[in-house]
Parts: C-alpha cells; sequence; structure tokens
C-alpha cells in the first residue's frame, strides 16, 4: 500500500498529514479553513485518496499561510507515496462540469513543477474565503508533488461551481495519474529512465 505521514512546523504553521493513495475516498481534514476543508473532502473523494490531515495556522493574520502550506504539506505527502513513480500511469485528465461551470485539469507527474492557471474567479470571496488562495494552494501542490498540472475554464461564473470543479477535476486527475499502469509494471513512465 501507497502512503505517506509527515509532520511540517514553522514559526505560522504547524501541519499533519496522513496519505493513502488505495482508499475509498475519506477525508478528515481540520485546517481551520473550512472552505478548503470542503475542497480537500471533495478532492479524496473523486481522487480515491484517504486523507487525515490537521492543521493550526496564524489564520488570526489571514488564511495565506494555513492554504499555501497545507499545499506544500500534500504535494510533498505525493512525492512520499509515490516513491521513484515505477508502473505509475503518469498523466491525468479530466474535464469537469460542475453546473454552469466547465473546468479542465491535466497532470503529468513528471518530477518538474508546473502550474498553467487559465482561470477567471468572478468574486473576491467565498463566504469568508478569499479566491486568490486557490491559485497560492495549486502552485505550492504542484512545487512539491513535482507535477506539472493545468487548469483551463471553458465556462463559469459562481465562484464556488469554479473553484469546486478545480478540486474535484484534480482529484480525478490525480486519481488517474497514480494509478497502477499494468503495461509498464515496475517500470519508470519515462523514456529517460527516471521522473
Amino acid at each position: 500500500m501507497r502512503q505517506a505521514t509527515l509532520d511540517r512546523k514553522t514559526n505560522e504553521t504547524s501541519i499533519s498529514v496522513a496519505l493513502i493513495l488505495e482508499g475509498h475516498g475519506k477525508a478528515d481534514v481540520k485546517t481551520g479553513v473550512g472552505f478548503l476543508d470542503h475542497m480537500l473532502e471533495l478532492f479524496c473523494y473523486h481522487g480515491n485518496f484517504d486523507l487525515a490531515l490537521r492543521c493550526q495556522g496564524d489564520t488570526q493574520v489571514d488564511d495565506h499561510h494555513s492554504v499555501e502550506d497545507i499545499g506544500i504539506a500534500l504535494g510533498l505527502a505525493f512525492s512520499q507515496a509515490l516513491g521513484d513513480k515505477a508502473g505509475i500511469a503518469r498523466y491525468g485528465n479530466f474535464l469537469l462540469p460542475m453546473d454552469e461551470a466547465l473546468v479542465l485539469c491535466a497532470v503529468d507527474l513528471s518530477g518538474r513543477d508546473a502550474l498553467g492557471y487559465q482561470v477567471s474567479i468572478p468574486t473576491e470571496k467565498v463566504g469568508a474565503f478569499d479566491t486568490q488562495l486557490v491559485q497560492e494552494f495549486m502552485l505550492a501542490f504542484a512545487r512539491n508533488a513535482k507535477a506539472a498540472i493545468h487548469f483551463h475554464q471553458l465556462s463559469g461564473v459562481n465562484s464556488h461551481h469554479i473553484i469546486e470543479a478545480m478540486f474535484k477535476g484534480l482529484g480525478r486527475c490525480m486519481g488517474q495519474a497514480v494509478a497502477p499502469d499494468v503495461s509498464r509494471a515496475g517500470r519508470i513512465p519515462s523514456s529517460k529512465g527516471t521522473l
């Protein structure tokens, strides 16, 4: 079973993560940022990952440090759980409709980090959540999972729907990318021989 546990502490946040890639879509998440809890639950459900995550952050300042550092910690957990990435599919892509919103997500677990972010979220807030932090989370996750991740919004006017489509789509893509590829059992999915 591929899994990872880690603790990450800074002067701004204290985070613990336990991730199981072959899970059942169960998330036990308490970040101190309610909207992010909901998005991570959706990510896990659609990726079929089991995740236990706790964060104590300086949310009295704002949610930025917590959201970014959770992206870092979750990316590191995926990188740890995947090891040398032998036998995985490597790629995933999904076009996810969420009511009027339509978002394409694509992932390459290439060992190189990049974020393509063609998304326009129309409001500054969803409830108390600062929508700028979605990009911060995705960038932190991509850098630390060592993945190229692309989002392309085709439609959408409701901020909640757009962001929800992104997290669900990322869950689906990561689920595809980390899945075993029987045609490459035990082999690194790169002509270079390493990722």
